[in-house]
């Protein structure tokens, strides 16, 4: 299966499937005198963790991570680093009815027509489980972003129909509430909300936005290596989603260019500024000095509890029900991962703008 790499300098590969022994990362260009231990990547990965409130699956893992490689004394070597997550609470048995069948809104078919086997015990590589390597890698490139003043976070803006009032958001709050948004009025709606989609056996859908606050302008390679481009590749590749927008997104189609155009006006102190940011930070694929802003639109949970038309290997149609421990909503433990793929591609992009300007090599070999 090829596929599993990420990135140009500051590149990953992740590996290992949802019911396998573990799941796992390696992370290669990671520059040498990193500070780095296993709390710093830990704490990123409670935020995915299984099991927290009701709005997650069941599973009880720890998602305790262990550093194989690539770390002395507490700082990076340069050389690659492997991280590590055994898995400790499969339950293989709950997809034994399914063994032959593609559920609804999985890649159980598409993955059986490409290599003609599939891992059907909660999906494999398709699993999202997977993502524990992308989160685990991201908490590398955050601690990198953190040593240049770099923040980046994500927050779900939407659950369902129900969306944060931006007038009265405020990003220090979004942990304060299980379902992780900025707005504690719209948390309890989408709670009222989330609780009928449950009480029906249903799932919903969400957003998550990230935000990336002091990213200097130039980075980004114009043409096919744009820094809009590989954001929307590298959040697009999380399993569930099914759009990603930058800045203003789709609503830049409804405005006049009068209104879309990021003007410039001196700030308090005299500094021209730009007055708005409709582009979320980036213009011509490169960063432009402002904050980035990515959204990604998730799909609802496929794994739910009423029973469904599932198409057979026997070309045949069957009803039957999907049995295991799902969340009923995805956003909630998603947040991370875009944060996560966030961090990862403005670190690669980074490494690759330090060779962009030939005073940069002079500083460094001169």
């Amino acid at each position: 299966m090829a596929g599993s790499t990420f990135g140009s300098v500051f590149r990953i590969m992740t590996w290992g499937e949802s019911h396998g022994k573990g799941i796992g990362v390696v992370i290669d260009g990671c520059p040498a005198g990193l500070s780095l231990d296993e709390a710093d990547i830990q704490a990123y990965l409670d935020r995915r963790r299984p099991g927290q409130n009701r709005y997650a699956t069941a599973r009880a893992e720890a998602d305790a991570v262990e550093i194989l490689s690539g770390v002395f004394e507490g700082k990076t070597t340069g050389t690659p680093i492997s991280l590590l997550v055994r898995n400790q609470d499969q339950r293989s048995r709950d997809y034994g009815n399914i063994s032959e069948l593609y559920r609804p809104g999985h890649a159980d078919h598409p993955y059986d027509v490409k290599y003609g086997f599939r891992d059907y015990r909660g999906g494999g590589r398709s699993s999202g489980r997977e993502t524990i390597g992308r989160v685990a890698a991201g908490a590398v490139a955050m601690k990198l972003l953190q040593e240049l003043g770099i923040t980046v976070r994500a927050y779900v803006s939407a659950i369902g129909p129900v969306q944060i009032d931006r007038s009265h958001m405020d990003l220090s709050t979004a942990g304060n509430n299980p379902l992780y948004m900025p707005d504690e009025e719209a948390a309890k709606r989408a709670a009222v909300y989330l609780e009928e989609c449950m009480r029906a056996q249903d799932s919903c859908g969400g957003v998550v936005e990230c935000i990336a606050e002091h990213v200097p302008a130039g980075l980004g390679e114009p043409v096919f290596e744009k820094l809009d481009a590989n954001l929307a590749k590298a959040v697009m590749s999380i399993g569930a989603v099914k759009a990603v927008e930058i800045g203003d997104g789709t609503h830049v189609a409804e405005y006049k260019g009068s209104e879309n155009n990021d003007c410039y006006a001196p700030d308090e102190n005299g500094v021209p500024c730009k007055t708005t940011n409709h582009s979320g930070g980036i213009l011509g694929g490169i960063s432009d000095g402002s904050p980035i802003l990515v959204r990604a639109s998730f799909k609802p949970t496929p794994s739910i509890a009423q029973p469904q038309s599932m198409l057979g290997r026997d070309g045949k149609c069957h009803e039957e029900t999907i049995k295991g421990r799902h969340d009923p909503i995805i956003v909630v433990r998603a947040a991370v991962v875009v944060e996560a793929m966030t961090a990862l591609t403005l670190a690669d992009h980074l490494l690759l703008s330090a060779a962009s300007r030939m005073e940069n090599l002079k500083k460094l070999f001169g």
